[in-house]
């Protein structure tokens, strides 16, 4: 019976290459462990100092250069006519409209029609009142000839009794001579001379009032005609106004009524759009509204078209955060212009010359304090100073020299880094 194996078993004594690896084998591991340490400490030290790099082709710089910086508003707009009238109704009634909207027409054609019952007949009642009055001055007139024709006789009766008493009162002198006659009946003679004297002289005083009086009557009723005629006149002009006429050579633009519609005085009708005159109405936002004045040089934008026009007016109200200008410019040939044609403008604020700028950037978006500054295709973040701002430049005040080479795109990708190298 066998009991175990340890008959089998052969000790061998170690070599000395074996003994050697086991005395040096803990400080190996150690040297090596504190290798591996140094290593990673190196690794972490190095990459904590190194600057990132970006493609410089991802990017896009500008110059900051010396020049005259124009401070402008970009602003859009549409072309509107420069006279475009709103014809109202003069009195109430019925509408009969006779031109539709785009028909041309010519001033003083006759595009609508107002049908007005009570002003018809207010006009015929006045009209014939004016007629009673016009015959009743005339027979004032008649009546006037006949007061005078009376007062003619009255004066002509009082010149024969004057006469008649003159020849009695020197019959009488030539018989009181020769004592023919006595001295009563002398003494009465003088006295119906006297009397038929006082007659003549009353009716040739009667005769002038009578004219001054027949005068002035007449004057009165001639007044009165005339007054009533200017009301007659007044009726007849509210009646042909009651044919509303174009009031300038253009087209009909819209209707503000339905045909037939009943309307009320004072009420819009229609719109006539004159062709010949346009103007450009901006929509600025409200922010730049202190900022704009009239007179101001604006450049419209036609396509590749570009005129130069003035601010003519600017609204006082302020709608969805806008201001409506208008502005009036000369139109060229190569211009062809029509109702609420769209463009894009450029009011022209001030002109700064002499100032260092650069073209606006993402610099703009971190509230304009600092900026990336290339130096040696390293770009540094530098603060900086700005000023006025146009469409495409910015001016620079402080932090920057002429001919510093700035990036204006792109340095979202540089994140919270300071220091970026660019290849």
């Amino acid at each position: 019976m066998i009991k175990d194996t340890s008959a089998q078993d052969t000790v061998i004594a170690p070599t000395l290459g074996q003994k050697l690896g086991q005395k040096f084998r803990i400080p190996l591991v150690a040297g090596g462990a504190l290798l591996l340490v140094s290593a990673l400490g190196f690794a972490s030290f190095d990459r904590d100092t190194s600057i990132r790099s970006v493609d410089s082709e991802q990017l896009r710089f500008a110059t900051v250069s010396r020049g005259t910086l124009v401070r402008d508003i970009a602003a859009t707009g549409k072309i509107v006519a420069a006279n475009a009238p709103i014809l109202y109704s003069t009195e109430q009634g019925v509408v009969t409209l006779l031109s539709q909207p785009g028909d041309t027409v010519s001033a003083q054609q006759v595009v609508a029609t107002i049908a007005s019952p009570k002003l018809q007949s207010r006009f015929e009642q006045q009209k014939s009142l004016l007629a009673a009055m016009q015959s009743d001055l005339e027979r004032a007139k008649l009546d006037a000839r006949r007061e005078q024709l009376r007062v003619s006789q009255v004066l002509d009766m009082a010149k024969v009794d004057l006469e008649a008493a003159d020849r009695e009162s020197r019959r009488g002198d030539q018989l009181i001579e020769t004592s023919l006659i006595s001295r009563i009946d002398f003494e009465k003679g003088k006295d119906d001379l006297h009397k038929a004297k006082l007659l003549h002289k009353h009716a040739l005083q009667e005769v002038d009032l009578m004219r001054d009086t027949l005068a002035f009557e007449l004057k009165n009723r001639a007044l009165e005609v005339d007054r009533q005629a200017l009301v007659v006149n007044e009726l007849a002009r509210q009646i042909e106004a009651l044919n509303i006429k174009a009031p300038v050579d253009g087209i009909i633009g819209n209707w503000l009524v339905e045909q037939k519609a009943r309307i009320g005085a004072s009420q819009s009708l229609l719109t006539v759009v004159d062709l010949s005159a346009f103007e450009a109405e901006l929509a600025v936002p409200e922010s730049y509204a202190d900022d704009l004045g009239i007179g101001m040089d604006v450049e419209l934008s036609f396509g590749h078209i570009k005129v130069i026009g003035q601010l003519a007016s600017i609204s006082p109200e302020v709608r969805n955060r806008e201001v409506v200008a208008r502005v009036r410019f000369t139109p060229t040939d190569e211009l062809s212009l029509r109702q609420n044609q769209r463009l894009s403008a450029r009011v022209l604020l001030e002109h700064r010359p002499d100032v260092l700028m650069v073209k606006r950037g993402d610099f703009l978006n971190h509230g304009g304090a600092s900026a990336f500054v290339v130096n040696d295709d390293v770009a540094s973040l530098a603060e900086v100073t700005l000023g006025a701002r146009s469409m495409s430049h910015v001016e620079v005040i402080a932090g920057a020299n002429e001919g510093d080479v700035w990036v204006v795109s792109g340095t979202e990708e540089f994140g919270r880094d300071k220091q970026i190298q660019l290849r």
